[in-house]
């Protein structure tokens, strides 16, 4: 019986008979020389891939269908010492933490079943004898850019992006054996293409060490045979000194899998953080994240891009938190465009723009929040903004008027330091954002939040020191109100009755929510009512309005 299986079982038992690595190898794979080396085209393994992996015919593209993982992939052949192996990113899905896995094996894909290969090369292959890979950092992994990395004599693993300078990444890799690329198309990256590879001698390139601080006190540490890591991270081992990877601040693929359902399968990516911003505030990874950049939280902040749509759900991660700090992500919706706007424009208190024009609504999140929390922001057609946190429906915070545009804002400070927009899909009943406050909220098309209506906004939003409303049109002037803002109870004509006595028309708002369900008798004798509120939403009644017909 042959010593060695049809084919490797990922997980199983591996054949014990693997060389040992020593300090003067004697056998190597060939160092070319300058100049090239006739070798085939290195391309993607046709049949040794993770379920979630789309090949091209070509065999040199490659794409994740779905989800965060299960697409590790391979190299058709062995590679050469001192080959360089480069990958162009062509997609990218920000919603997810952790980048490409990177790497080589010293296992024959052809002899790998494809069935048995685990989620993740780190830590499920790397933790295998003859499996050696480590995470790309997220920073690096933008679409369009070409990342190279490749093996030396001595098994020090190398990278490149795009054209600076070679960075050590990880060591000991066994070079006595053949050695298949190892490609994990991971988290953030969706889509990698193979480019030629290109093969440069160490006398023709010069890499630059990864760390810059040596420590001759560090003992050298004994090598072993297996590649052992914790997560993504990899303590590498050199004579003279040691390098440590950055430490990932949660495990990914707990974090991911933890996302996955969070968030629906397929998410709109065509929302930005718009590029006028509060001078605290740094705009990041193709305007998705948003960081604090100073001591200072007064002018940090950050709008979105482009209206709202109706029933549409924005995804925010919290990147970043500092359990330390107080205070937590204020957020709200206004009808200014902030392309109308100048950075000085943006005060240090974000409720001073009480004395603007336009309509300004801003509340902050009422749960405690962590790095890795996911909130969901959804304006239905009602005009109710409401929130979610991992995917619980936490109900409805603010009431905005929706007969012009509305763009949302988020104000950074306290323990949030770093924010992320992972999409936006039009799911708002599916995710349980709406209440038994608006039965009749129903997901729709997705249009923008605007009409034909246009003139001065009345300022609509809950009360409590959580939550403020900011407009510049004064709230008890009659001659400053819409038409009629729209109750999620009262869909009807003027003709309705008034909630209260079922007799009179419904003639009076109620200020703050915005709601049109009284006659204005009841409406006074509500409001001297101790701690009134409004029948509809329960928010407490500042100020009841009187209307007038047009005709």
């Amino acid at each position: 019986m042959s010593p060695h299986p049809t084919h490797y079982s990922i997980g199983g038992s591996f054949s014990n008979s693997s060389h040992r690595c020593h300090h003067k190898q004697k056998h190597c794979l060939p160092i070319p020389q300058c100049g090239t080396l006739s070798i085939s085209p290195l391309l993607f393994h046709p049949h040794t891939k993770g379920s979630q992996i789309i090949m091209d015919t070509t065999q040199k593209a490659v794409k994740r269908q779905a989800s965060f993982c299960n697409a590790i992939t391979f190299s058709n052949r062995p590679i050469v010492i001192y080959e360089q192996v480069r990958l162009k990113i062509t997609k990218k899905q920000c919603c997810w933490s952790g980048a490409l896995r990177l790497g080589f094996t010293s296992k024959d894909p052809s002899r790998i079943n494809p069935d048995t290969l685990p989620k993740y090369a780190c830590p499920d292959l790397v933790s295998q004898s003859g499996f050696w890979a480590k995470a790309l950092p997220e920073e690096f992994a933008n679409e369009g850019n070409i990342i190279a990395f490749w093996v030396d004599k001595k098994g020090r693993v190398f990278y490149r992006v795009n054209d600076s300078t070679a960075m050590l990444f990880f060591s000991g890799v066994r070079t006595a054996e053949p050695l298949w690329a190892l490609i994990d198309v991971y988290g953030l990256t969706r889509g990698v293409q193979l480019l030629d590879s290109e093969i440069i001698p160490p006398d023709c390139l010069r890499p630059r060490s990864f760390t810059a601080i040596r420590r001759p006190s560090l003992r050298r540490e004994t090598e072993d045979t297996r590649l052992s890591v914790s997560l993504c991270d990899l303590n590498l081992q050199e004579e003279t000194f040691h390098v440590t990877a950055t430490t990932c601040p949660i495990p990914q693929n707990s974090l991911n899998s933890q996302h996955s359902h969070l968030l629906p399968s397929q998410l709109e990516s065509d929302l930005r953080f718009h590029h006028l911003r509060g001078p605290h505030v740094k705009i990041l990874d193709d305007q998705t994240v948003a960081r604090l950049e100073h001591a200072r939280e007064e002018r940090t902040l950050v709008f979105t891009s482009r209206p709202l749509r109706i029933n549409e759900t924005i995804f925010v991660k919290i990147n970043k938190s500092n359990a330390v700090r107080t205070g937590t992500l204020s957020y709200g919706v206004t009808s200014c465009d902030p392309s109308t706007l100048r950075p000085s424009d943006l005060p240090y208190n974000p409720e001073s723009l009480v004395d603007r024009k336009e309509f300004w609504a801003i509340c902050r999140v009422v749960v405690p929040l962590q790095s890795g929390d996911i909130l969901g922001f959804t304006v239905n057609s009602d005009g109710e903004l409401h929130l979610s946190h991992n995917g619980a429906g936490i109900g409805m915070q603010v009431c905005a008027d929706c007969s012009q545009p509305l763009w949302m804002f988020f104000v950074l400070h306290g323990a949030i330091m770093q924010i992320r927009l992972l999409g936006s899909t039009i799911l708002a009943e599916r995710l349980g954002l709406s209440t038994p406050s608006s039965p009749t909220s129903t997901p729709s098309s997705p249009t923008v939040l605007c009409s034909g209506v246009s003139g001065p906004l009345l300022s609509t939003c809950g009360s409590g020191p959580l939550c403020s409303s900011i407009s510049g049109t004064a709230p008890n002037s009659p001659s400053s109100l819409p038409e009629s803002p729209i109750s999620p109870s009262v869909s009807g004509p003027w003709g309705d009755e008034c909630t209260i006595c079922y007799e009179n028309m419904v003639d009076t708002v109620i200020y703050s929510c915005g709601h049109m369900c009284l006659c204005y008798s009841c409406g006074l004798k509500l409001k001297k009512m101790a701690n009134a509120c409004c029948p509809i939403c329960r928010r407490a009644i500042k100020d009841i309005i009187k209307t007038y017909r047009s005709t």
